[in-house]
């Protein structure tokens, strides 16, 4: 993995007020460029471009199959985050879990959802091998996916 790749992802919002008050207050998002159809936000060194749409932004029954977020290199960043979250109180739409203990996939996960229905997870895997790795094991996410 080479540290000077960015990624970007654009995504739907529906106003830029109640945009900034999750992304930027809430979660701890740089702010970049702005107009009044949409922003530029740095997320752990990532671009996320956040577009006004009239469009309302289709509310998921579950977790598949979009969502985004961040895969965190230690425990300690994961737990800022989820405190950060918690302190801001930040809407959960799944609470913090430790999942697939004691396998190669073990990880701690949790789901926040923004005012407009985007989910986004928060991942930190105890054995960094298996984020891209573990290929023998044919299990991605949960069953009902």
């Amino acid at each position: 993995m080479n540290s000077e790749f960015i990624f970007h992802l654009a995504f739907p919002i529906e106003n830029i007020p109640d945009a900034k008050t999750f992304y930027i207050d809430g979660l701890g998002c740089k702010l970049g460029r702005e107009t009044r159809n949409s922003m530029i936000l740095e997320l752990y060194g990532h671009q996320l471009v956040a577009h006004v749409t009239d469009r309302p932004v289709p509310v998921q029954s579950g977790i598949y199959p979009r969502h985004f977020g961040i895969v965190f290199p230690t425990l300690a960043d994961w737990q800022a985050l989820l405190d950060r979250a918690n302190s801001r109180q930040l809407k959960f739409y799944q609470s913090a879990k430790h999942r697939f203990v004691g396998e190669i996939t073990e990880h701690r996960t949790f789901f926040l959802v923004d005012p407009f229905a985007n989910l986004l997870e928060f991942k930190f895997y105890t054995h960094s091998e298996s984020i891209f790795g573990a290929t023998e094991f044919d299990r991605i996410g949960d069953l009902a996916g």
